[in-house]
């Protein structure tokens, strides 16, 4: 797929369609629908498929939380989840902040590899964030999540 082809809109109303994808990203229905009421939400498309998403909230002046990002299945591993990471930043500076931070798990092997390249960098650990918040155990790449890495990328 070409990545030209995407459409990084805002998006006010999600659709059941744009849950699913958040759910991937976070499995708390719950969770994902108190942070979608205080956040910026964004949709990529192509024509008319929903191909990702991203969510940004504001958490203090001058720092935004790229609080969710997925993309679907189909479409990972081909440059989406970059794609949108920049456009992420490239909104947050626009607007004017100063600095953009992502938590994302211990196992999330894959997603902070994404994070790093993009020029994010591990700032804290927040222990047991999952077990705490989450009710139901998240296994990933056969690990039980447990703890939340924080990053941090400043906008220049």
């Amino acid at each position: 797929m070409e990545i030209r082809e995407l459409e990084i809109r805002i998006f006010k109303r999600p659709t059941p369609a744009h849950f699913k994808l958040l759910l991937t990203a976070d499995p708390s229905k719950k969770i994902v629908a108190a942070y979608l009421e205080r956040s910026t939400c964004f949709e990529a498309r192509r024509g008319h498929e929903l191909i990702g998403v991203f969510i940004l909230l504001a958490t203090r002046p001058e720092t935004v939380e790229l609080v969710n990002i997925a993309v679907a299945a189909r479409f990972q591993g081909q440059g989406v989840g970059t794609h949108l990471v920049k456009a992420a930043l490239q909104w947050a500076q626009h607007k004017g902040y100063q600095v953009v931070e992502i938590g994302t798990g211990t196992t999330s092997f894959q997603q902070l590899a994404l994070y790093q390249k993009c020029g994010f960098r591990v700032v804290g650990v927040d222990p047991d964030f999952f077990t705490r918040n989450y009710q139901e155990p998240i296994i990933e790449n056969k690990l039980r999540l447990r703890d939340m890495l924080r990053l941090r990328k400043y906008l220049a």
